[in-house]
């Protein structure tokens, strides 16, 4: 299939005529598939490379008629399989079916071979997540051993600091004491505790009834005197 632009029509007629598609495409298209199969087996031309016949003789009717004959566009190319004899074909046929057979089990393979290698992502990333979630765990564990080692330090020295304070309340006191009594060690305060222990030892009598023992006429007294006499 081909279209040639209005805007060329007459430069087309004048050079090649009205078959102009005769001399630039029909004729042409012969010599390009004759070079094309020099160039490639018989495997290539009716097997491996069938699907690009087309494309490529369209390309290489293109590039003449662009330096040639512009205004005229390949539309595109159909070519029919190549005529071959019976027992080669079958031949043929039996390659593409054993070929369509591996392709296919190539897929297969491949369908597995990504199955297996998603099965083996999936187990990296739960071992990675078991990993990680065993290391915060762990992780956890640390910080919460060190949170109850820090309390239990915060702690001790909290009761050792009560325990310097109250040592420091009690040295301070006694420290108080001392002074006080240092303080009250002096000459006029003992002399006052002396009286004061004499005062308290002393009785005082008052009125007629006065203790014998403290005249002159206790009977203990005057024979102590007569005895004394007496020796003398």
């Amino acid at each position: 299939m081909n279209r040639l632009r209005a805007e060329a029509v007459l430069d087309t007629v004048r050079n090649y005529g009205v078959q102009y598609d005769t001399t630039w495409i029909y004729d042409k298209l012969h010599h390009e598939i004759n070079q094309f199969c020099s160039k490639h087996s018989l495997q290539d031309v009716y097997i491996n490379m069938f699907d690009t016949v087309d494309d490529y003789l369209k390309d290489k009717l293109q590039e003449d008629i662009n330096t040639y004959c512009p205004g005229l566009d390949i539309l595109s190319v159909r070519v029919t399989k190549p005529v071959i004899p019976e027992a080669v074909r079958r031949n043929y046929e039996v390659i593409e079916e054993q070929r369509t057979k591996l392709l296919a089990e190539e897929a297969r393979q491949k369908v597995v071979e990504k199955e297996a290698e998603t099965e083996r992502k999936r187990a990296v990333i739960e071992a990675e997540r078991d990993a990680e979630t065993s290391a915060l765990r762990g992780a956890m564990a640390i910080a919460e051993v060190e949170s109850q080692r820090k309390v239990a330090e915060i702690e001790d020295e909290m009761a050792a600091q009560a325990m310097r304070s109250e040592a420091d309340a009690a040295l301070y006191a006694a420290e108080k004491r001392a002074e006080g009594n240092a303080r009250l060690l002096t000459k006029e305060f003992l002399d006052l505790q002396y009286a004061e222990a004499i005062h308290a030892n002393t009785k005082v009598y008052f009125g007629n009834s006065i203790p014998s023992m403290f005249t002159d006429n206790h009977p203990d007294r005057m024979a102590a005197a007569a005895a004394a006499q007496a020796h003398a």
